[in-house]
């Protein structure tokens, strides 16, 4: 991660919700759309196949990224800490 980034993956009932701080928004956006087209190999394309949606908002200066899906916390874990957007 770049110094003072930080990105906390959690659980939820339906998928992860990843917490930048430190991130800015415009970087997990580009990861997004890089992830949706294809054009990033962070993660397995079996892992990318899992995911049914992803959604981004900005909370109080942190950037918070959903993605809905049957995903494992460690890939997305492993996922984030490849992309060469945000670390």
């Amino acid at each position: 991660m770049k110094k003072n980034a930080n990105a906390n993956v959690k659980l939820f009932n339906s998928g992860v919700k990843i917490t930048f701080t430190g991130v800015a928004k415009q970087n997990v956006v580009e990861m997004v759309e890089r992830c949706q087209t294809g054009k990033c190999d962070c993660m397995s394309d079996e892992s990318k196949e899992k995911i049914q949606g992803m959604d981004i908002s900005e909370i109080n200066g942190d950037i918070e990224l959903n993605i809905e899906g049957d995903l494992n916390i460690d890939e997305i874990r492993e996922a984030v800490s490849k992309s060469p957007l945000i670390n």
